[in-house]
């Protein structure tokens, strides 16, 4: 499975993308990190953004509501069988790893590991979430925030798809930019590995 990580939407390697993707188009969008907004007029707009920005890569997007398979792993594991890429957007890591967790998603993606049928990409939390740990994101992200429908457990551990921990938006135009370099500082006084990026930039992985 090959991972493409962002800083900040698609960033500066769309051409990668599409060239990791390969013939099948259809494209999962997890929303997910964002299921704490209450501002719905924005977040549609923001939804359909992202869905614009595949489509204008050749994908064929649709979203992909991880709390429709809270309990559902199964039906989860079969929905992610159509797919040739899961877009996974930032927000708040700690509620995306919820719902990772609650769906099965956690640990679905990781029977992709070894094969070439799935892409997983994303940006910001998307990125961070894939991480061994998440301590060091409460200085981004509020581990508190539960949203409806969801858990109140707050969860450390990451998919721990990548052996670092991650810092988007270092030192970019972005407003976490203060708070991610506070938590890179957090990282350095833990000896956290981690690798920061600036927006635009774009790790490769490939497992």
């Amino acid at each position: 499975m090959k991972l493409y990580l962002s800083s900040y939407h698609i960033g500066n390697s769309p051409e990668k993308l599409k060239e990791m993707v390969g013939e099948n188009k259809r494209a999962a969008i997890i929303h997910n990190a964002l299921d704490f907004a209450t501002d719905f007029e924005r977040l549609e707009k923001s939804k359909k953004d992202e869905a614009n920005d595949l489509k204008s890569l050749g994908f064929e997007p649709e979203e992909l509501d991880l709390r429709n398979y809270f309990g559902k792993p199964n039906e989860l594991r079969e929905k992610l069988k159509g797919f040739g890429l899961v877009w996974v957007r930032g927000g708040n890591t700690f509620v995306l790893r919820r719902a990772m967790k609650e769906s099965g998603f956690d640990e679905i993606i990781k029977e992709y590991i070894g094969k070439d049928t799935l892409v997983y990409a994303g940006y910001s939390a998307g990125v961070c979430v894939v991480t061994p740990t998440l301590k060091g994101l409460e200085l981004v992200d509020d581990p508190n925030s539960i949203p409806e429908s969801y858990k109140n457990e707050i969860i450390w551990e990451g998919l721990g798809l990548i052996n670092y921990s991650f810092a988007p938006h270092y030192k970019s135009d972005h407003p976490e930019s203060a708070a991610v370099s506070k938590e890179v500082e957090y990282f350095i006084e833990n000896k956290i590995p981690f690798i920061a990026l600036h927006d635009g930039e774009v790790l490769i992985e490939n497992l």
